[in-house]
């Protein structure tokens, strides 16, 4: 009977599994004083009803950076209505992958106004009336404003938004009201491509993010386990495995955490009534593909094939590859899959480039000297069969 399907599942390992969820806030952030100290430095103006900071954070996915952020945006919000000088705060997230300046700004009008207002249209208008739109409600409601755009270096144009933004009082164009931006951002060398007069207007703190060690991750993994989990449901050697898998691989507390969270779904799965060695290594093996699935499937299709021509050449075992070698199997994969192969090596290089930006490949320089001239070689950060596997169950869904 289908009534009865479930009902032979009465114990969990988990007391709480959202807290090893990625949407969960953790109320207090460990491992990651410096960072919070130089996040406080750099906002302690807000404090005193001055101009605030820009700050930029970096680091790579899962090392802290928006969970940090949060955290300190709530303490700063609790502080500034204890103290007497300080404005009130208005804190506005927004992430900004693919976005348009003009979205974003709107994003940011319509948060401030709320959902009882009415949202600034979609199209229509120019991105310079926008600004002027946010201005005006920033300055019909006074207080000092902080806009957290997250993965602000996927913004199609920002060095028009990080130059308009931090010259808005100084070009009159806010007098009642102050503003500091707060860009987040995997690419370390976002910065380096923003325009000179926008680097010298941003005059922004920066604070970099490192992946964690074993050890710092596995303090995390501790102090996660003792709030999600039963007492006694897992084995100190299993918390010390999983972050010792996820330093090695990206440094993540994400990827730590989703395989404390497989790990104890591996356990109650085989009727455990602890988390052992041996599910964390069952769960390393179901994470590594699950996120390596996700990951290829964000990326365009082009990309896609890239890596895929990638897979196969590692497979093969002739990476290191030059762009040229990858272009001839990148054309031969795309002839395959039945898509118009991109023409040019060098559209093929900026893929390569991208893919090397988000943790895909792995780029080497080599020098043959007058004979050959500088040139980079790429091969495969992930596992190939994974990889291939993907883009093959990929093709066969149903378009």
């Amino acid at each position: 009977m289908n009534e009865d399907l479930f009902s032979d599942i009465t114990d969990t390992l988990f007391a709480n599994k959202a807290i090893l969820s990625e949407e969960y806030q953790p109320d207090e952030i460990v491992e990651r004083e410096d960072e919070i100290d130089a996040f406080r430095s750099a906002l302690k103006d807000v404090l005193f009803g001055r101009n605030p900071s820009n700050v930029f954070i970096y680091g790579k996915t899962g090392v802290g950076k928006t969970a940090v952020t949060e955290y300190i945006m709530t303490a700063l919000k609790a502080e500034v209505t204890r103290r007497d000088d300080a404005d009130e705060l208005h804190v506005h997230f927004r992430n900004c992958n693919d976005d348009t300046v003009y979205r974003t700004v709107r994003a940011l009008i319509n948060s401030i106004r709320g959902d009882d207002c009415e949202p600034f249209p979609e199209t229509g208008h120019s991105t310079a009336h926008a600004l002027e739109t946010l201005y005006e409600e920033m300055d019909s409601n006074g207080g000092t404003y902080l806009f957290v755009l997250d993965e602000i270096d996927h913004l199609s144009d920002p060095n028009t938004l990080l130059y308009e933004l931090p010259r808005a009082r100084a070009n009159d164009h806010l007098t009642a009201s102050r503003v500091g931006v707060i860009g987040i951002s995997n690419n370390y060398a976002f910065r380096s491509s923003l325009s000179p007069k926008v680097k010298d207007t941003l005059m922004e703190k920066e604070i970099a993010f490192s992946p964690y060690d074993a050890d710092e991750l596995r303090s995390i993994l501790t102090t996660r386990a003792e709030k999600a989990l039963i007492e006694d449901a897992w084995d100190d050697s299993a918390i010390k495995l999983a972050a010792a898998n996820a330093a090695k691989d990206t440094g993540s507390a994400r990827q730590a955490i989703d395989l404390l969270r497989e790990g104890g779904d591996v356990a109650e799965e085989n009727g455990a009534t602890k988390i052992t060695d041996e599910h964390i290594e069952v769960a390393v093996d179901r994470v590594q593909r699950g996120r390596v699935e996700n990951k290829l499937r964000d990326q365009t299709m082009h990309g896609q094939l890239i890596l895929e021509a990638l897979a196969k050449l590692e497979v093969s075992g002739s990476t290191p590859a030059k762009s040229k070698h990858v272009q001839q199997v990148y054309v031969r994969v795309a002839e395959s899959r039945r898509q118009e192969p991109l023409t040019t090596l060098k559209s093929i290089q900026n893929h390569l480039a991208d893919l090397t930006m988000l943790g895909f490949l792995e780029r080497t320089e080599h020098n043959e000297g007058r004979a050959g001239g500088a040139h980079y070689q790429y091969e495969l950060a992930l596992d190939p069969t994974i990889v291939i596997e993907t883009r093959d169950a990929i093709e066969s869904e149903p378009t």
